[in-house]
């Protein structure tokens, strides 16, 4: 069945229903108001996979082996095919494939909040008392912003699609970050569902959270449209499309335009195109066991199929539901990196590297990899590591960007950047200028304020090709 989520008298952040009547409203007319964007787009398609909970970058590419064993960890590291740069040991496959990447070792920002908000938008002055949930004036994604100018806007598929399903779903809420936001529902992604399958039995607990032998097995699904469930009947259970049209339904002039954002989206849920680009059987078994065949394996093989069946823009979220899978390693950060979480990232990272090359898209396809912040340097009492947005990586390849380059050098012990720090705004400027977008454009928010796309961001020329 179709699923969707809760309608509420009053928003989860406590907006009212005047709020949502006006933004909502507002983003919808304003909207109206845009022009496609005519720049020359040197990706095509973007493959974003955001790594929720914050990767250690110390753990992964940018190791400090001569640091005190409280700052540099359990692992050993290894040559990588760029000389002099060094990565964990449990990176194997993807050491012999930077001189295909960009990667930046100093991104830093402000947003200590495990939220794809920042990693989403670029906007990093977020705060989790205002931004935690998602809501209509939220700052919109990048995906959405480049479909507001017209850019990889969806006709048989959708423009934009969130593996495995919308972040927050493993704690029944809706997190910010991946949402049209002030500009409206029209430019919120498509997300699929699923239903992780454990080795045991899991209550959600801290030790399943930190379980390091608990991995999430499934596939994303294509929410299905049951013909015989009218959207009345899952009134319970709806998207923030489907809240804002409650509040706007009244409104005469809005009431066509619903009417045909969901005749849109059930044209795409039925379409046969979209179930043969959701078939992962129809992949040979050696590829399915390149990418492996665990939930974000699945879903990174997924991605791949969407952009070459046509879709501009799709979101990895490595989130599941009351088991580990995730990258917030308070507690247990080595074993879960160890058995889980690397190597997870080494094999399907590397297989999509390989697999985009073997197809003849590598040039076309940008893929970013990060997450929400990196990890403190040093371990703390429970084997883990804390919140340190002051430091991390992002890891780029693919179209428009330089091959077998490392920007930036972090301090002795990768503190701080000591050199080229990167931010959200930087991020998502450089994400525009790719995709054809001006990174120095603005759209209007829900008071028809110009806010700047980029958030005081550039872009990182040094990255391109």
């Amino acid at each position: 069945m179709l699923r969707i989520i809760g309608r509420p008298a009053r928003a989860c952040d406590g907006l009212t229903r005047r709020d949502l009547l006006r933004a909502g409203s507002l983003a919808m007319l304003t909207g109206l108001s845009a022009k496609a964007e005519t720049r020359p787009r040197k990706a095509k398609a973007v493959i974003l996979i955001d790594l929720f909970g914050g990767p250690s970058h110390i753990d992964t590419f940018d190791p400090k082996p001569d640091a005190p064993p409280e700052i540099r960890g359990e692992f050993a590291t290894i040559p990588s095919v760029l000389p002099g740069i060094r990565v964990t040991e449990h990176l194997p496959n993807l050491a012999k494939r930077l001189d295909r990447t960009a990667l930046i070792r100093t991104v830093s920002h402000r947003y200590n909040s495990h939220n794809p908000y920042g990693v989403m938008t670029g906007f990093d002055g977020g705060d989790d008392r205002t931004d935690y949930y998602a809501k209509p004036t939220n700052h919109p994604s990048m995906p959405s912003v480049a479909q507001y100018f017209g850019v990889g806007v969806g006709r048989e598929l959708p423009g934009y699609v969130m593996l495995p399903a919308l972040p927050g779903y493993s704690q029944g809420l809706r997190r910010a970050g991946p949402y049209g936001g002030y500009l409206g529902p029209k430019f919120d992604p498509m997300f699929s569902t699923c239903e992780p399958k454990w080795s045991r039995k899991v209550t959600g607990s801290n030790k399943d959270f930190y379980d390091h032998t608990l991995v999430p097995m499934g596939e994303p699904e294509l929410p299905k449209a049951d013909a015989g469930v009218t959207l009345d009947v899952l009134s319970s259970r709806r998207t923030l499309v489907e809240q804002l049209d409650t509040e706007t339904r009244r409104l005469d002039a809005s009431t066509g335009r619903i009417t045909d954002q969901r005749r849109a989206a059930f044209d795409i849920l039925t379409s046969p195109k979209a179930k043969v680009a959701f078939d992962l059987s129809r992949e040979a078994p050696r590829t399915r066991d390149r990418y492996g065949r665990d939930l974000f394996g699945n879903s990174v093989l997924l991605a791949r199929r969407l952009v070459e069946s046509g879709v501009s823009f799709v979101t990895v979220h490595t989130e599941a539901a009351q088991g580990s899978g995730h990258w917030d390693t308070h507690d247990n950060n080595f074993q879960l990196l160890k058995h889980v979480l690397l190597p997870f990232l080494d094999r399907s990272v590397s297989a999509l590297i390989d697999d985009l090359t073997e197809r003849g898209l590598f040039n076309d396809v940008l893929v970013m990899v990060h997450g929400d912040m990196g990890r403190s340097p040093r371990v703390n009492k429970a084997a883990g590591r804390d919140h340190w947005p002051q430091c991390g990586f992002c890891l780029l390849f693919g179209g428009g960007v330089k091959q077998g380059y490392v920007h930036g050098t972090s301090d002795r012990i990768a503190a701080y950047p000591k050199d080229h720090p990167v931010s959200s705004g930087d991020i998502a400027a450089t994400f525009y200028h790719l995709v054809g977008v001006d990174p120095e454009a603005t759209v209007p928010d829900h008071t028809l304020r110009p806010i700047p796309i980029s958030h005081g961001g550039g872009v990182v020329n040094a990255v391109l090709a």
